[in-house]
């Protein structure tokens, strides 16, 4: 068996999450890949070729599908995950993979996403998740079993990174533990600079209330520009509803199509709280500006007046003000790239094994890195 173990909470679907994990297995390319239970057909690209290693729960009626319903028994399937043959971990957590079991000799580092949202901000994930009146029921009965068992997995990791200060702040709060702070990558060559700039802004997100795209619509409504909104999702009806004639839903698109979009828009809007968001990264690396709210992660990766605009209020008419304020200024695109190459693939690679090796408690392990770079 290998030396390196990377354990992913699940592979139900690709987020950004998912891309961290994708990222770390470029950053320890010899590390066998576990999890819970993996969607093959949904993985992206980097992952389609990777053995990866699932538990029983991957035997369960369609894991792809009621992932989301499986949550009680995630611990029952960490606790049965044996990694004691690893010599260094990485877990790579939203919800559970920082309790898998390791050898008390063995480094365990956790790439914390954010504490289990539906243990500790439980009205928060209800809110971005479609559950039937009896599953809230039941998560409410077991969510104090489920927080105990949680505070204890917390206890196994010997160090956590995440991916920004909002979220250290959160895993200082739940768990007593203290995070450093290495962001997520983006894949900065995967865009380009447009000499042409079309006439529209754009949202790429999952159609979700908490996104708050219905902000976006309607500021848009307001100014009569267009929007183009990229992406699919329980709120997507609603906010069709909504719309004026300058509002566009293209649904999910492949990737070719949102790199285009990208590099083209006059702006991004980014009206949700994210624990980080790549999107206005990503949109950076393309050149064009972002207009975000100020908090979450974008709060710490857009920079007031030279990568984007902030609104402060929840309201279209503050998003709408700011919208004006970005038109009336000029846009670098090779400054707002530069920008965005500070959270390239490689640094995000060369942090994790420069932060590995220097909480590597033994020779040996440094050893495995070397071997494993």
């Amino acid at each position: 068996m290998g030396d390196i173990a990377i354990f992913h909470d699940n592979f139900a679907q690709m987020g950004g999450a998912e891309r961290v994990a994708a990222a770390l297995t470029a950053a320890l390319p010899g590390a066998r890949l576990h999890t819970t239970l993996a969607a093959t057909a949904k993985l992206i690209p980097a992952l389609r070729d990777r053995e990866i290693r699932t538990t029983w729960m991957q035997h369960l009626p369609e894991p792809g599908r009621y992932y989301r319903h499986y949550f009680l028994l995630y611990p029952f399937a960490i606790e049965g995950a044996d990694l004691r043959a690893y010599d260094l971990v990485v877990s790579s957590c939203f919800g559970y993979a920082k309790g898998v079991r390791t050898r008390p000799d063995a480094l365990h580092v956790c790439y914390c996403h954010t504490p289990t949202r539906w243990i500790w901000r439980r009205d928060d994930y209800l809110a971005r998740e479609r559950f039937s009146r009896l599953e809230k029921r039941a998560l409410s009965m077991v969510l104090a079993p489920l927080r105990r068992w949680d505070l204890h997995a917390a206890t196994r990791p010997d160090f956590f990174v995440t991916n920004s200060q909002v979220v250290a702040e959160r895993i200082r709060t739940c768990y007593g533990r203290n995070a450093t702070v290495i962001p997520p990558p983006i894949d900065v060559d995967r865009f380009r600079i447009s000499r042409e700039t079309g006439d529209f802004y754009l949202i790429v997100a999952r159609m979700s209330a908490y996104k708050r795209i219905d902000l976006a619509v309607q500021a848009c409504n307001l100014l009569r520009r267009k929007l183009i909104v990229i992406g699919d999702g329980p709120d997507r009806a609603r906010l069709q509803q909504m719309a004026g004639p300058t509002v566009t839903f293209m649904g999910r698109q492949p990737d070719d199509v949102v790199t285009e979009a990208a590099s083209t828009c006059r702006a991004l809007l980014f009206p949700g709280e994210e624990d980080f968001g790549m999107a206005p990264l990503e949109v950076n690396a393309s050149g064009r500006p972002v207009v975000a709210w100020r908090g979450g992660g974008a709060a710490e990766t857009v920079r007031e007046d030279e990568t984007g605009v902030f609104f402060d209020a929840p309201t279209p008419e503050s998003l709408a003000h700011a919208i004006e304020r970005l038109e009336r200024r000029e846009w670098a695109p090779d400054r707002l790239r530069s920008h965005a190459a500070a959270y390239d693939r490689p640094v995000f690679v060369r942090r994790i094994r420069d932060f590995l090796h220097t909480v590597a408690p033994s020779g040996h392990v440094r050893r495995l890195l070397a071997a494993h770079g």
